[in-house]
């Protein structure tokens, strides 16, 4: 097979940071607050601005608290497991990588009394019947790293007595998130919407502040974990006055790619355009036989982290399967093509396209017969 004709306008698929919205260039950032005060009035705009528009743009309640607070997603989850667990026996669903780290949080690092880890193989969902309304949950709404997703939130008791706390980086602006089925969400710029790193989301439901105003952790509480003072909600979190200081560079990103958001449609033209990247890789697995997804059930398959695996009806003995998605990546990244496509190095080897909604669904088309030529291309040299 020769190299195809066409190439993505975009070669950025990687899973985080994650590919900037089309047309983006640095001029998006000449208006950021470089060199102000974050706490200025200026500064303090600009930061609600990123969450109002956050919480328009998602439908968030407007009795949930949003706020933006250090470390990305991940200091996002840590300050809600440090804060909120320990009132109540906890279930955690670990079906990849990171929710397993959040299982581990739990039970090695906060050493809880009560904790089910609910567990799956790559691939699968655990058995979300087993989650018991009594307890709190942790879990992800999408599995970045397997491309394992939850089909929706039916399996959430409407009448549970523990929180939900919801991981959803990869899923928020991608994704129909059942807001009323969770108590805290957490999510950082640089993935759905492509901003720049190290900040995070936390929206709370009234429930989660009830919790956090009313249970005292057993635990000594860093700077940044603080959600509380004097027993009551730090209000300023959520009102722009962040923790720490944060980037005015990465504020004014998150900004532009939220103006941009709005410009095409809102959150329904932004899943629209994550699952149409999934429908066109889709179409492609179904009709070529070496390669299928990690994801066993179709309403399970992410439209953002798509992760795919090499069949055995791929003719490659199982060392150069696994060998295979390296080389491809390598080939793709060699070529201009594609940068990134390796799947996570916590799960099965395999590869792994961001679908989100700032990859463009053409370029998306346009990569699949690359990935063709440069499988043959392996093919080739492993049987030489």
């Amino acid at each position: 097979m020769s190299k195809p004709n066409t190439q993505p306008a975009c070669p950025n698929f990687s899973s985080g940071p994650c590919a900037k919205r089309p047309g983006w260039t640095l001029e998006a950032l000449a208006a950021a607050l470089v060199g102000r005060s974050h706490r200025a009035a200026d500064g303090k705009a600009r930061l609600n601005q990123v969450i109002d528009r956050s919480r328009d743009i998602l439908g968030i309640p407007e009795d949930y608290r949003l706020g933006i607070v250090p470390a990305s997603d991940t200091g996002a989850v840590e300050m809600a497991l440090w804060s909120l667990l320990g009132a109540r026996a906890v279930d955690v669903l670990a079906w990849e990588n990171f929710g397993k780290t959040w299982a581990d949080d739990a039970a090695k690092q906060l050493r809880l009394e009560e904790v089910r880890i609910i567990e799956a193989p790559a691939g699968e969902l655990p058995d979300l019947t087993a989650v018991d309304p009594a307890h709190d949950l942790v879990f992800l709404w999408n599995g970045t790293t397997t491309g394992v997703r939850v089909a929706d939130a039916e399996w959430i008791s409407v009448d549970r007595e523990g929180l939900t706390i919801c991981d959803a980086t990869s899923a928020v602006f991608c994704m129909d998130v059942a807001w009323d089925k969770l108590d805290v969400v957490t999510w950082s710029w640089q993935k759905a919407l492509g901003g720049e790193a190290a900040h995070g989301m936390l929206a709370l439901s009234p429930r989660a502040v009830e919790r956090l105003e009313t249970y005292a952790p057993p635990r000594p509480l860093p700077k940044i974990f603080r959600l509380t003072k004097d027993g009551k909600l730090a209000e300023g979190i959520f009102r722009g006055e962040t923790i720490n200081t944060p980037s005015m560079l990465c504020v004014e990103d998150a900004i532009d790619s939220l103006k941009w958001a709005e410009s095409i449609g809102g959150l329904p033209a932004l899943i629209a355009r994550s699952e149409a990247n999934l429908a066109a890789v889709a179409a492609w697995v179904e009709r070529t036989e070496w390669i299928e997804f990690l994801a066993k059930e179709p309403a399970t398959r992410s439209c953002t982290s798509i992760c795919l695996a090499i069949t055995e009806a791929s003719g490659l003995g199982a060392e150069a399967r696994d060998a295979a998605p390296k080389q491809i990546a390598d080939l793709l990244a060699a070529e201009g093509v594609a940068y990134d496509v390796k799947g996570h190095r916590a799960a099965p080897p395999g590869l792994r396209l961001w679908g989100g909604p700032t990859v463009e669904p053409a370029d998306t088309e346009a990569l699949l017969p690359w990935l063709e030529w440069a499988f043959e291309e392996v093919s080739r040299a492993a049987a030489a």
